[in-house]
């Protein structure tokens, strides 16, 4: 009886780490497949979180990266925090039996606004981040592909 018992626990424990493991396959660094923008997205107190660490500065203003800032935020007292390193994805939690995150909100800096947003990662690797209103399919999603800071520094 006490083996079974034992060999019960180690089998939970056993699906509990493997389901763990999956869901940390979103950390990391990532870049849009159309090469726009670069997050990191990490973990912090169980929900998973992403800031932006790169983006094209030919988009939008055309200013330089460093000197950016959240100027479209709906909130005054937002606008001058700058876009380098601002959160714009966070609450996300890892679903095992849809395989995905989900319940996160993802804030768009170019118009100002935030979305209720899902997460998963395709069979080729690839992430695929949904950011939408009400209903899933009322949004858009865009792919990002694993990346490293070398890669960032030659774009």
């Amino acid at each position: 009886m006490l083996i079974k018992n034992l060999v019960l626990i180690l089998y939970f424990c056993f699906l509990n780490l493997n389901a763990q493991s999956k869901a940390d396959h979103v950390l990391g660094k990532w870049l849009a497949t159309d090469h726009s923008v670069a997050v990191e997205v990490y973990k912090l107190k169980g929900e998973y979180k992403a800031k932006v660490i790169w983006f094209d500065e030919s988009k939008g203003s055309g200013r330089p990266m460093h000197t950016r800032t959240d100027f479209e935020n709906p909130d005054p007292s937002l606008r001058n925090r700058k876009i380098l390193g601002m959160e714009v994805l966070d609450g996300l939690v890892y679903n095992p039996v849809k395989n995905e995150w989900e319940h996160g909100k993802i804030y768009d800096a170019s118009s100002g606004r935030l979305w209720d947003s899902s997460a998963q990662i395709t069979e080729n690797g690839l992430l695929k981040v949904r950011g939408y209103w009400k209903f899933k399919w009322i949004g858009k999603s865009m792919t990002f592909k694993k990346t490293n800071y070398s890669t960032l520094s030659k774009l």
